[in-house]
This record gives C-alpha cells, structure tokens and sequence, in this order.
C-alpha cells in the first residue's frame, strides 16, 4: 500500500517500524478507523493547516513540549522524532538554543512516577511521593516563562497526574496561557502518552512470534 507523495507517513507506522504489507500494518488496517483517527490527531496538533484564531502556542512551541514529553517517557525513537521536528521548527522560527533547553530539562525532569496523591479513601494507599519540578534559571532565560510553564505543566500531567488542580492551571494562566491553548496543550501531552504507549505495544507484538497455526489473510480480506 503506497501513499501519494503529498500524503504525511502515519506518525505511529513511522515510530513503531511498519512497513506496508508486513503482520502490523495488516493488523492495524483491521483497524483503519483507529488508526485514521490517531494520524488525524497527530496532524490536528503538529501540523494544523491553521492555529485557532487567538492562539499563542506556536508550532515549534508545541514541538519543543513535544519533544520533553517524549524524553520523559524514555521512548528513543519518538524522542528522536520529536527532537528533529523541534530542531527543524525552531531553526524556522528562529529559536536558538530551544533543542538544547529542551534536552537538558528531560535530564532534570527524569522519574519513574506516576507519583501524587489521591483524594483521601480507599485509593490513598496508592499514594506516592515524587519530586517536584521546575525549569532550571538558566533554561528558562533561553525558553522563556510561557514554555517553561508548558513544561512544569506536561511534567505535572505526565509524572504528577494525580495532582492535577486548579492551581496547576492558574500557574499557566499567571505566564500568559489563553484558555483555548491551556486545552491544547493539555490534548498534546494526553495524545503523546497515547501514541508512545501504541508504539510500545506494537513493538512488543513486532518482538513476538506469531502465533502457530494462525491464518494469512488474504488481500481481499486485508483490504475489506
């Protein structure tokens, strides 16, 4: 199955190895509204034909939080794909010294999580201490204060998800964060956390034998 030339790769076929024709891309054509909708979202918040009217989160801002969240999950090939787009973005955009704020701040922000407190009752024995998080003074001289709060905030969502609060938000709002990009930035971080989490698995499938015995389908049946 080829794509027309104008046509983005689907994101995830692109970080989990798929090639056309092989056992996971027949996989996930059983799946083709799933998968449509994961590239739709991908596009929708990296390549978006325009910004909402009133938005300030830029296209290489979006790459740079990007970029962190994946350095946080430790999934090498969406950090290096992150890293790229980042690297690629900011050089148009004219943001020096962005990709190197970025890797250094992954270093710091580092943990295993998820960490945080439950409200108090029956969950509160799974309640988990964890360093908090900050940008570094002199990361955030080159990021400026409305990505590093971004940062401080996907750090809080993706490691701290439990202490979610209202405080958190007024944290963004305090840099300069409009509501409506509060909202997308808060999609990207959930969307990145489901996109390494489908790459992860369809590695994990791509590492394992098939099972014995188990039917070739045909390409009528592949293509139905």
């Amino acid at each position: 199955m080829t794509q027309p030339h104008d046509t983005p790769p689907d994101v995830i076929d692109l970080l989990a190895g798929i090639q056309p024709g092989d056992r996971l891309d027949t996989i996930r054509r059983h799946r083709l509204q799933a998968r449509t909708h994961a590239q739709q979202s991908y596009l929708a918040l990296f390549e978006p034909a325009q910004l909402l009217p009133g938005s300030r989160f830029t296209l290489a801002d979006r790459q740079a939080v990007a970029a962190f969240v994946a350095g946080l999950h430790q999934q090498p090939d969406a950090t290096a794909f992150y890293n790229a787009a980042l690297a690629s973005e900011g050089a148009r955009q004219a943001r020096p010294g962005v990709p190197q704020g970025i890797a250094a701040e992954v270093v710091r922000g580092a943990a295993s999580g998820p960490y945080g407190s439950y409200p108090p009752g029956p969950l509160s024995e799974e309640d988990q201490a964890g360093p908090a998080y900050t940008v570094g003074e002199a990361q955030g001289a080159v990021l400026g204060r409305p990505l590093s709060a971004a940062l401080e905030h996907a750090h809080l969502l993706t490691l701290h998800p439990r202490d979610a609060s209202p405080a958190a938000l007024q944290k963004l709002l305090d840099a300069g964060w409009g509501t409506t990009d509060i909202v997308t930035l808060s999609q990207l971080v959930a969307f990145l956390a489901f996109q390494i989490r489908v790459v992860a698995g369809l590695r994990a499938l791509a590492a394992a034998p098939a099972p014995r015995g188990q039917a070739t389908l045909s390409n009528e049946e592949t293509q139905a």
